[in-house]
């Protein structure tokens, strides 16, 4: 097992550090907003003794002002004790005045540090108590020119493994049925209730979609292939896309009456097809619904 790691995101307020700490739980981090400077020695303490925990990154900035001129100090404690047992690295993010200002005027929020002296005098007091930090600094992001997402996409790629950036995307496949209500958070709804409903033949009511004979039925049902083959190479388009824009997750819901017959198949073989290149998770909502009802009645 290689040394932990501890990642202190820091820098200007309004320069993108929520999202950086963001892109790092994404990674698979355990992260920690606004901690108080004075609390990273038990932090880590913490994190040490934690066998399951071998990543960390955590963030502070001037909404802990109070304790904010402590966090030099408690930096160099935490190098000087160390004893070369852990990877530590500070990430200060930044961006040019310019770029504060523009934000702060666009999102109509005060700076921390404004006071009567308006927004420009807060981010120049803001770097001078930053300087010394700065200096400290591991690496220095730049955001003038980072949308959310590019900044996302350059945390994964400069701090994430082959394995971690295969992971930090997960495609939901899901199965429900239209009588128990719409899945709130689906970001793809497909109804298959156009179908033949396998419900209606004797030896398939109590069976599901994952069921051979079932599948079968669906299948060899008149348009299913067509259907199917013309969502599922939407799909496979769109997924790099998603992707692409910074999403961490996308979930594809497949409707029918129920939730146990046909939309169950159709969430089934595209989970199936889609896991050769995508880190899926197959999920059947209502599949066991029709039978508890009955087993109450």
């Amino acid at each position: 097992m290689g040394k932990k790691e501890l990642i202190i995101v820091t820098g200007m307020s309004g320069a993108g550090k929520t999202v950086a700490i963001q892109a790092f739980e994404d990674l698979g981090y355990f992260t920690v907003q606004n901690l108080p400077p004075a609390m990273l020695p038990k932090f880590w303490q913490m994190i040490s003794d934690e066998e399951n925990i071998q990543r960390a990154a955590v963030m502070i900035d001037l909404r802990s002002q109070r304790f904010f001129d402590d966090l030099d100090e408690e930096i160099h404690k935490l190098r000087k004790n160390s004893h070369n047992k852990y990877d530590m690295k500070i990430i200060y993010i930044d961006a040019s005045d310019e770029e504060l200002v523009a934000r702060y005027k666009e999102t109509r929020r005060s700076h921390p540090l404004s006071g009567e002296g308006g927004t420009l005098y807060g981010i120049q007091l803001e770097r001078q108590k930053l300087s010394e930090i700065h200096d400290l600094a591991s690496g220095v992001i730049h955001t003038d020119d980072f949308a959310p997402r590019q900044l996302r996409n350059y945390i994964q790629q400069h701090f994430g493994s082959k394995d971690d950036q295969a992971n930090t995307f997960m495609v939901q496949v899901m199965s429900f049925g239209f009588k128990y209500g719409l899945p709130l958070d689906a970001d793809m709804i497909l109804d298959v209730r156009f179908l033949t409903n396998p419900y209606y033949v004797a030896s398939l009511r109590n069976q599901t979609g994952l069921d051979r004979a079932v599948a079968d039925y669906v299948w060899h049902t008149d348009d299913a292939e067509e259907f199917y083959q013309r969502i599922s190479n939407q799909i496979k388009w769109l997924l790099p896309k998603y992707k692409a824009e910074g999403k961490s997750n996308f979930t594809i819901a497949f409707g029918c009456t129920g939730g146990q017959h046909r939309s169950t198949a159709f969430a089934h073989r595209l989970s199936q097809d889609l896991a050769t290149n995508w880190v899926v998770n197959e999920h059947h909502r209502d599949i066991e619904r029709r039978k508890e009802s009955a087993n109450q009645s």
